[in-house]
């Protein structure tokens, strides 16, 4: 049986740590596996790296960034053969050049484009584990380029695609997938699966457990995904799958976002293409835009009733840069002014059961009204709600949503 394991950081913080991921390996390499694992940097070194490259430059090149972010999980993958060979299993650690990695040119967000597999099977054949380092690939310019925070996930979920691996397992500090954070809500309850779609949005909505573009790959390849605890190895973790018995819920999971920043273009003329415009404008800077609101604005006394507004959503590291971009465009544009607000949060509401369950907004809005928290702005899709609320109220709402849903499925 093949196996691909992805270990984070806080697995692998220490040599104590260290020593403990690699005892478990050992056990499953021993079982009989052929054994390939994905880790991450330890620890914070990730944000260690960051802090010094900002006290050398506050603006650091991307790719010179790129450069010194991949050296922790280099630093992780000889350390964790090195624990390897002391326990006397064969070990073989490899980077992303030495695995075949090819990734876009794009610094700090590349993508995973091909992998070219050989060096890996060499090193199965010849019976030993081979350790690889997460979040990094090699673009055409023979540059390292870093694949988002996080990224180990993906990693590991396309090295068991290429691979053909039986199984997936990521390790992490939590012992599976909960219908919320149990640190904001102590009634959380652990899921023994979910599907694909329902683990993607929840991913995509702020929930920090798998990386979504680790989801995405996984639904997309039908790799067998198993999220463990890299505290208790003997506990059984949740399952992604497709068409999980999840779908009967109306309710799978709740997330919440804090990296919100929402931004209103106010006084745009109500004609075709001026949504292309602004949006495809950002598209070309790389910011991602989520919630999308567009609405009737205050009529001027020049054109009664042809202004409009659009409101939108993206993440708070993008909030100068999509201003910027807005102001250096606004004659083209033509819009009368911006305004923009970090103080607020997303909390998402997930299910596979919504789109044939009738009441399940209005079961959520209802949480919402009897805790007394506003809403801003609302999305929706067969299998989920966003709202956009205070961002001081956001705990208070996640609770009183979840302890609804949960007395809705008790009945």
């Amino acid at each position: 049986m093949l196996i691909v394991q992805k270990y984070g950081g806080s697995s692998v913080a220490d040599a104590t740590c260290i020593n403990r991921v690699a005892g478990r390996i050992v056990e499953m390499y021993r079982a009989g596996h052929r054994m390939v694992v994905v880790l991450s940097a330890q620890g914070d070194t990730t944000d260690d790296l960051l802090a010094k490259a900002r006290e050398i430059n506050p603006q650091p090149s991307k790719r010179e960034l790129d450069m010194l972010l991949t050296t922790g999980e280099q630093q992780a993958v000889a350390l964790m053969a090195m624990a390897l060979h002391q326990l006397g299993a064969p070990a073989v650690s490899l980077n992303a050049v030495q695995v075949g990695i090819e990734a876009t040119a794009q610094y700090g967000d590349a993508r995973i484009q091909r992998i070219r597999p050989e060096r890996i099977a060499r090193v199965l054949e010849q019976n030993s584990i081979v350790i690889v380092a997460g979040f990094q690939g090699v673009n055409r310019y023979g540059d390292f380029t870093t694949l988002g925070r996080g990224a180990s996930d993906t990693t590991a979920v396309a090295l068991a695609a290429v691979l053909g691996a039986d199984l997936c397992e990521v390790y992490t500090d939590v012992d599976g997938v909960y219908t919320a954070d149990p640190r904001i809500v102590p009634t959380a309850r652990k899921l023994n699966e979910i599907s694909y779609d329902e683990m993607l949005e929840l991913a995509s909505m702020g929930a920090q457990v798998f990386h979504n573009r680790a989801v995405e790959m996984a639904k997309r390849h039908r790799v067998k995904l198993v999220l463990r605890s890299s505290k208790d190895f003997t506990k059984e973790g949740t399952e992604v799958k497709e068409g999980s018995t999840m779908e009967k819920l109306l309710f799978s999971g709740l997330a919440i976002d804090r990296d919100v920043a929402r931004i209103s273009v106010m006084g745009l003329l109500d004609r075709p293409g001026i949504a292309f415009h602004i949006f495809s404008l950002l598209a070309t800077q790389q910011i991602s835009v989520d919630i999308i609101l567009q609405t009737a604005g205050a009529a001027d006394g020049d054109a009664p009733g042809q202004a409009m507004d659009i409101s939108f959503t993206v993440s708070r590291a993008d909030l100068d840069a999509t201003l910027n971009t807005l102001a250096a465009n606004q004659q083209a544009i033509g819009f009368q002014s911006i305004t923009h607000d970090i103080t607020l949060a997303k909390l998402s509401i997930i299910g596979a059961g919504m789109a044939t369950n009738a009441g399940v907004a209005s079961a959520m809005f209802e949480a919402l009204y009897e805790c007394a928290v506003n809403i801003n702005l609302i999305s929706t899709s067969e299998i989920k709600i966003t709202v956009l609320v205070d961002a001081e109220k956001v705990d208070t709402a996640a609770r009183a949503i979840h302890d609804k849903f949960a007395k809705l499925m008790e009945e």
